[in-house]
Formats: structure tokens, C-alpha cells, sequence
């Protein structure tokens, strides 16, 4: 299997273990599940199913974000306790995966279960150097990181610019650097707080998936994935504390999946142009959503139009009515076709493309749907 490795910037070799430990950053659970969501997930979802068909064991970590700033927002409009919303939210996301025929991941853990975990990490970069108090706040100090930035390659305009679009208040006169993030800070009155020795608070934003990810994989993961938004400064930052708090390497392999687009723009919650997958599946077979997912290559961008659904109706119809066929080709299976698809960067609408073939020529496609992930 090659994969496209984003701090390499190259399609490079993907050769795990037997047992592939990957973790993906998950949902912040104040809102339902858009098409965008979707797309990250299921793209990793095929991917275990590979991996998996390959012989390996995968265990995936897909955390949930129940501590963020986000979620405390929507939680005052709608006059509830957080962790109220998060779970109804969390739910309703299981419910859609589940329709899609997503795999159950290793473990789902909770921001809010890591708070002794983070503690202890962020003693580990404070005691290695890495990290100092000002105010009522602990930063991560980036100029002792000498590979920051090694991920998105992005120059310092470009890395202050993206903080300040994405949270990360670049002008906290408290910080050394404007780069320099949180890793602890003081709550908002109607926010939850913990003790630390560093003053009552709460955790930032990065620091939730490297406590995770060590707690649930160990020092260093075969693969982390999430969405390419996430590039920076998320991983970016995760992968400098991580490896500071370790002495270690903290990941192997980096994968991200591209946005989402609709009306010209990603979709977001804050545009509000959304395509939500649990109104989606109430008109369509999930399988059908599922097709409308992986018809687009992981690493390219594409706008939501109205034929998708059609479009993947019409040819689910027609895989599903091969399933009394014979199922070679040529002397070789579509299987077997759709195996090389996905080790050729998980090549996905290569794969569509095979079995749409072998379905009009009247080939029985059953089993190289099913490792898709398309239940016929």
C-alpha cells in the first residue's frame, strides 16, 4: 500500500506492523453530522477495511472534542448543561455512522476523560522545557520546537494568519511568541474548571488528542488522520508538545482528507451551508450516500451538487443487481482490481469506476462492494 504522506508532501510507502494504531481526530458534538464529517470518516473507514483484508489488526482512536469552545456556545444558546448537548450530539453522529456502514473504531474517549492525563503531560513539557506559565495560563513555547512546522510546510505569515482565523488569539500579550499556544488556561464563569498547581482551568485545544493518543496507542502511532482543516494548527501543535512531553517520534505517517464544498465555500457551521447526513438518509439509502462519499478521492476537494444522490442511487440499483452473476473477469476477480485501486493511494473512484464496469458487463461486484464498505 502507498499513501500520500502530508509532511512528506509524496505518495511514499505505508508498511505497519500487524497491529496498525491510528488515530483520528473526531467530532466536537454540538450539531449534527454534515457531509464534510462524513467524508473524513468513511474515507478512513476504507481504509480499515484494507488494512484489515491485508490481515492486519487496526486499532482506531476517534476522539470526541466534549471540552471546547464551540460546544460551551451552543450549549448557553440552548440553555443546557454542555455534556448534555455533547451526548444527544455524540449519539446522533453513531446513529449516521452506523447507517453508513462505518466500522465501530477501537475506542471513541472523551475530552473530559483525559483531564488527568492532560495534568501530567503538561508537567511533562513544563519539566522538559518546553512550556512556561504567564498569567493564569501554560504556553507551549514554539521556538524551542525545531521542526515546527515541518507538517504544512507553511511560512510564519501564513502559520499567524491561520491561528488567528482558527482560535489561537495571536495577540495574547501573556505569550512570547504569537504562535505559542495553549496548554492550560483559566475557565469563563458558566465553563467547567479543574485544580491544577498551575490555578483552576481548563485544557486548550491540542492538548486533548496528544494526552489521548498516548493513553489509548502508546509514544508513537503508525497514522493520524483528520481533515485537512486540521493541518494547522492542530496537528502542527499536537506534534511539537507530543514529541516534546516524549523525547519521541509521535507519528509515522500523516493523512488528511479534503473539505467539503457548497455554494462555492466548506462547508461549516458557522456558513451554515450544510448538507446533514441524518436529513440526507431519510431520503436516501445509506448505501447510496455512502457511493456519493467515496466516488471522490480522498485528497481532492469537490462541491456537493444535487445529482449526487441520484447519480449513486441509480448505480447502487445496478450493482445490486449483479448479485446472481458470475464473479471473475478475465481471470481475475473485480476484487482483486479493487484491492490494487486502494493500495494506489486509496484510490477510490478508480475502484467505483472498476466495479461500475463489471457491473454493466454483468459481473457479480458483491464482494469487492463489500470491501468498500457497501452493503448490497
Amino acid at each position: 500500500m502507498r499513501l500520500y504522506d502530508t509532511a512528506l508532501q509524496n505518495v511514499v510507502p505505508f508498511e505497519p506492523g500487524p497491529t496498525v494504531l491510528m488515530y483520528t481526530c473526531g467530532i466536537t458534538p454540538y450539531d449534527a453530522t454534515h457531509l464534510g464529517h462524513a467524508f473524513t470518516f468513511i474515507s478512513y473507514d476504507v481504509l480499515q477495511r484494507r488494512l484489515i483484508d491485508m490481515g492486519h489488526q487496526v486499532k482506531c482512536v476517534r476522539n470526541v472534542t466534549d471540552v471546547d469552545d464551540p460546544l460551551f456556545a451552543k450549549a448557553r444558546e440552548l440553555g443546557v448543561h454542555y455534556l448534555d448537548l455533547a451526548a444527544g450530539e455524540e449519539e446522533r453522529f453513531e446513529r449516521d455512522m452506523d447507517a453508513l456502514n462505518a466500522l465501530k473504531v477501537h475506542s471513541t474517549p472523551r475530552a473530559s476523560s483525559a483531564i488527568p492525563d492532560i495534568r501530567g503531560f503538561i508537567g511533562m513539557v513544563i519539566d522538559r522545557g518546553f512550556a512556561y506559565q504567564a498569567g493564569w495560563s501554560v504556553y507551549f513555547d514554539v521556538t524551542k520546537s525545531a521542526n515546527f512546522g515541518d507538517i504544512s510546510h507553511y511560512d510564519s505569515e501564513t502559520m499567524i494568519a491561520l491561528a488567528r482565523e482558527r482560535g489561537g488569539n495571536v495577540e495574547d500579550t501573556n505569550k512570547r511568541h504569537p504562535l505559542d499556544f495553549v496548554l492550560w488556561h483559566p475557565s469563563a464563569s458558566d465553563e467547567p474548571s479543574w485544580d491544577t498547581m498551575w490555578g483552576a482551568g481548563r485544557p486548550g485545544w491540542h492538548i486533548e488528542c496528544s494526552a489521548l493518543a498516548l493513553r489509548e496507542l502508546g509514544t508513537t502511532i503508525d497514522l493520524h488522520g483528520g481533515g485537512s482543516d486540521l493541518i494547522f494548527p492542530h496537528h502542527e501543535c499536537e506534534r511539537a508538545q507530543s514529541e516534546a512531553a516524549t523525547g519521541a517520534p509521535f507519528v509515522k505517517h500523516w493523512m488528511h482528507v479534503a473539505m467539503v464544498s457548497m455554494d462555492g465555500h466548506k462547508m461549516s457551521k458557522s456558513r451554515g451551508n450544510l448538507v446533514f447526513v441524518d436529513k440526507l438518509r431519510t431520503e436516501n439509502d445509506p448505501m447510496a450516500i455512502r457511493l456519493g462519499l467515496i466516488e471522490h478521492h480522498y485528497r481532492v476537494e469537490w462541491e456537493w451538487d444535487e445529482g449526487l444522490m441520484t447519480r449513486n442511487q441509480e448505480r447502487l440499483s445496478k450493482w445490486r443487481a449483479t448479485r446472481s452473476a458470475t464473479k471473475v473477469a478475465n481471470g481475475r476477480t473485480v476484487l482483486e482490481d479493487v484491492r490494487d485501486a486502494l493500495d494506489d493511494d486509496l484510490d477510490t473512484p478508480a475502484a467505483v469506476r472498476m466495479i461500475d464496469d463489471a457491473a454493466q458487463r454483468g459481473f457479480d461486484v458483491g464482494d469487492a462492494a463489500a470491501l468498500l464498505g457497501v452493503l448490497m
